[in-house]
């Protein structure tokens, strides 16, 4: 019998990415509305029984960082109290539940990547959801593995590479470089998630495997250093050049602070898991190449 790993959320870039790179005897089943609505808690128990996951993973969030300023409400519903509910689904059933999180859950005011017991304390309305729904997975079940990731980019949806080279007509592109942090490929996530829900049901009393992980990609960068990269990318195969001006994050104000610093050590990840995820310059190429080849 293969490996049924049941999935909230279907137009996410990490579910997406998922449902992309299933290996063979692995089953991602993806759970959308109208089965599943995480602003609707109490669909997620039965929409979670009635998909027979061996894993469960909580994908789906509420992610518009900036509107979650005037909508905190909602979001600490979905990524807070739901997060929950699917985690207490999954102890009834028996099974692991893995919970993606973010870096948001810090302030970003530390000098050095962020360690798993390092102290939270969100800036944002989406931070404290999140971090709210990562204590109530951890109180729901023990049999958890809440993964911390940063800066997602993909051929799907909304990210900062997407806006970029949509912004690439223009000869000058003003972009953030005083936020530091580790660009992450949902491609590369995704193949971590699969890799961590493996080693859960294949060890099942290992406690070692289950806890807080941080899970981004190798290196680290300023978004005006990603944006560079990304132009360059385009330049190489075709596309006219494009300037990075550098400006400050108060030079573009937003509803919803950032922290400065989303660097995570994921060396605990790699030591229980044994898992560590690529460099980020070269997932980032590949991705560009994708899009651009997907725009011709």
């Amino acid at each position: 019998m293969g490996l049924r790993i049941v999935v909230t959320g279907w137009t996410g870039q990490v579910v997406r990415a998922m449902l992309e790179r299933v290996p063979t005897g692995v089953e991602v089943v993806a759970l959308r509305r109208p089965e599943l609505d995480l602003a609707i808690p109490k669909m997620i128990a039965p929409a979670l029984r009635a998909a027979r996951p061996h894993v469960i993973v909580n994908a789906a969030a509420y992610t518009a960082v900036d509107q979650a300023e005037s909508e905190p409400d909602l979001a600490m519903r979905v990524n807070g109290e739901a997060a929950g509910e699917a985690a207490r689904a999954a102890a009834a059933l028996g099974v692991p539940v893995i919970q993606i999180s973010t870096d948001y859950v810090f302030d970003g005011a530390l000098d050095r990547p962020y360690r798993e017991d390092d102290a939270t304390g969100p800036i944002s309305a989406y931070g404290a959801s999140k971090l709210a729904g990562e204590r109530a997975v951890a109180a729901a079940s023990d049999n958890h593995a809440i993964l911390r990731t940063a800066w997602i980019y993909s051929p799907f949806g909304k990210n900062f590479v997407k806006t970029m080279l949509r912004l690439a007509e223009s000869d000058e592109v003003g972009v953030v470089a005083d936020q530091h942090g580790c660009p992450t490929s949902a491609l590369d996530i995704a193949d971590a998630v699969l890799a961590v829900a493996r080693n859960l049901v294949a060890r099942p009393q290992d406690e070692t495997l289950r806890g807080i992980f941080h899970m981004s990609a190798a290196g680290e960068a300023v978004w005006a250093d990603v944006a560079e990269a990304i132009f360059a990318d385009r330049e190489r195969l075709g596309g006219k050049p494009v300037a990075v001006k550098r400006i400050a994050t108060t030079d573009y104000p937003t509803p919803a602070r950032r922290p400065a610093n989303s660097r995570l050590d994921c060396g605990k990840l790699a030591a229980r898991h044994g898992v560590t995820l690529p460099a980020w310059r070269g997932s980032l190429a590949t991705c560009v190449e994708r899009l651009l080849r997907d725009q011709g």
